[in-house]
Formats: structure tokens, C-alpha cells, sequence
């Protein structure tokens, strides 16, 4: 199985951008589908992007369309957000998810979960 750990969060003025990443390791990044999720304290967990096994499928959620990009590179194991023109209803832990089988926007969907990263956003 794929062990998956997000790295790139910090504390950012809105307006301003961020890059997340999702290193995966155990198995190859490729055999999977990949997401990103937050969760804002009090919150449930939501979707945030998604991306098919070679970069070329991707979803946003509507509140970040526009400013967010998902990528991948399988050759190096990793994916990436790009988080440009923040606000500050972005704060909350982001995390990376990953199934070989299911493309959905649901968290029950995903199999494999990384420990979250902590994005917070100034006004």
C-alpha cells in the first residue's frame, strides 16, 4: 500500500500563494488516483481537487476554481496544490488522499490518507 505524507503549509497573508506536496511512497504514484481534502476546525473534511492517474483529468471544487492547480509528477512520486490568491476561508488541514479504483469528491472514497498539513490564511 502507498504511504502518503503532505509537506508546504504555513502561515500566508490572503492575497498571497502556497505549494503543497504529497510525497508518496510504498508503492508507484501512478497505480493511483489522487486528491486533495481540507478541513477547517468545526468543519467536515471537503473536497478540494482531484487528478487522474497522468495529470491530464482534473476537478476542482467551485469555491477554488480558478486560483487552485493539481499536478502530479509520477516519476518523482509527488503531487502538488498551488494555492494562488488565498483567503482566509482556505485555513484548515490539507490533506492528500489517494484509491486505485474510485475518482470521486467523496472522502469515503479514498483509501490512503496522509497526516494533513496546516494551511492558515491572514487577513
Amino acid at each position: 500500500q502507498v504511504q502518503l505524507i503532505e509537506s508546504g503549509g504555513g502561515l500566508v497573508q490572503a492575497g498571497g500563494s502556497l505549494r503543497l506536496s504529497c510525497a508518496a511512497s510504498g508503492r508507484p504514484l501512478e497505480d493511483y488516483l489522487m486528491a486533495w481534502f481540507r478541513q477547517a476546525p468545526g468543519k467536515e473534511r471537503e473536497f478540494v481537487a482531484k487528478i487522474g492517474w497522468s495529470g491530464s483529468s482534473t476537478t476542482y471544487a467551485d469555491s477554488v476554481k480558478g486560483r487552485f492547480t493539481i499536478s502530479r509528477d509520477n516519476a518523482r512520486n509527488m503531487m502538488y496544490l498551488q494555492m494562488n490568491s488565498v483567503k482566509p476561508e482556505d485555513t484548515g488541514l490539507y490533506f492528500c488522499a489517494a484509491d486505485a479504483s474510485y475518482f470521486g469528491t467523496l472522502k469515503s472514497e479514498y483509501s490512503y490518507w496522509g497526516q494533513g498539513t496546516q494551511v492558515t490564511v491572514s487577513a
